[in-house]
């Protein structure tokens, strides 16, 4: 018998969350479809970045406390399960309201009678209801709770313990057992219904995503009129706390942000003025700069290098970049694109010194740390200010 199992818990969410549990004292299996992924964590080594999060791994590995599997029967022997899966839009941008379910399906003959059911993947309204009532046709008498991940890459072993966990549940004993769970992070508890709860999460990716777009649209005008918006941010922000929250300008991607603000707008029968704007101009970003650098350069005749392939700052994770819509937009209009990034392996990319070498013009499209210091004669379009040179294309 162990504590906890986490279906999808070789991934960036669930694995931090299971070592996070095991390095509490709690006994956990990840159960996940990625075989090598699993082999990966039961040698007790991380399969991507994650600061902090390796030593503690290869401890609760070694202690026997953490093991991964393939094998859905593993769920059975788990007090708790908890679902962490990707809940991803189509190409309509309508949410996938199968994703929780259909992982729950691989595994649902092997679950049984009073066993904790956790969702923890940002889910469309009513998922979690949704799952109630498969697991009911199913015969099956658990407790559901949906209990939201919050965590941002590169902070969960810091932030999983820190910020305060919403737990939500229909019955008054699902929602003690939720509780008394992630009581083991965190004293910090904050109980919901599971609707609101599910719209928490919803709203909180999407107020950052509206924000992003906001100093977007701020440089875009400032930019236009040959203004430095980092200089105006600076005068904003300066000492004056009411402005504290407004971000530098740059690529808002990742595999959160906007697809839960499409899963938000589809809740809202698709009328999101708010959410469907941030959408265009966040999205739009990468033809912008690119516009304007047609405006300066002769791009036909340059080699443009791209420094920068994830979707976040020090982080080695493509998913949704934007930095692959800039490099396809510069495929059709620079003579040459190439491609470097420190934390991603991609047979493709180039070696930093070799992309100083041979680009024209380099555009900054992460803000890895090892780009704020340059040394290059070469022009670099900034937008993110990470070298304090301005922002003004």
């Amino acid at each position: 018998m162990t504590d906890v199992c986490i279906v999808g818990g070789c991934g960036r969410v669930g694995l931090p969350l299971g070592i996070a549990l095991a390095s509490r004292g709690l006994s956990v299996t990840l159960y996940d479809i990625n075989a090598a992924a699993v082999s990966t964590v039961n040698a007790g080594v991380l399969p991507f970045d994650e600061p902090g999060a390796g030593p503690v791994l290869a401890e609760v590995v070694a202690a026997g406390r953490l093991r991964a599997s393939t094998e859905p029967s593993t769920v059975a022997g788990a007090e708790h399960l908890v679902v962490v899966v990707g809940t991803p839009v189509d190409e309509h941008l309508n949410p996938d309201l199968g994703a929780v379910p259909r992982a729950l399906e691989r595994c649902a003959e092997h679950l049984r009678p009073g066993q904790l059911v956790v969702l923890r993947s940002t889910v469309y309204p009513g998922v979690t209801a949704l799952t109630e009532k498969l697991l009911h046709s199913k015969g099956l008498d658990v407790d559901v709770a949906f209990c939201p991940e919050r965590i941002a890459e590169g902070k969960a072993m810091t932030e999983l313990f820190e910020l305060p966990q919403i737990v939500a549940a229909r019955t008054p004993q699902a929602l003690a057992r939720a509780e008394k769970l992630f009581r083991n992070l965190t004293d910090n508890v904050v109980p919901l219904e599971p609707e609101e709860a599910e719209l928490a999460k919803l709203f909180t990716n999407t107020w950052r995503y509206i924000k992003f777009a906001t100093a977007n649209q701020f440089w875009m005008m400032a930019n236009d009129f040959g203004l430095d918006f980092a200089k105006i941010r600076h005068a904003i922000t300066y000492d004056y706390p009411r402005a504290a929250d407004l971000p530098m300008p740059g690529f808002a991607a990742g595999p959160c942000l906007f697809k839960d603000t499409m899963q938000l707008a589809a809740f809202n029968r698709n009328n999101f003025v708010l959410g469907h704007s941030a959408m265009l101009i966040n999205e739009g970003l990468p033809l912008y700069v690119v516009s304007r650098l047609e405006e300066k350069y002769d791009l036909s005749t340059m080699s443009v290098g791209i420094l920068g392939m994830a979707f976040k700052g020090g982080s080695d994770d493509p998913r949704e970049s934007l930095a692959y819509k800039l490099r396809k937009i510069l495929s059709m209009k620079a003579r040459e694109t190439l491609c470097t990034d420190p934390h991603i392996k991609d047979e493709r990319f180039l070696p930093l010194p070799e992309v100083l070498d041979r680009a024209d013009l380099l555009v900054i499209a992460c803000p890895h740390a090892e780009y704020a210091a340059l040394a290059t004669a070469t022009p670099v379009v900034d937008m993110w200010g990470l070298t304090g040179q301005g922002v003004l294309i």
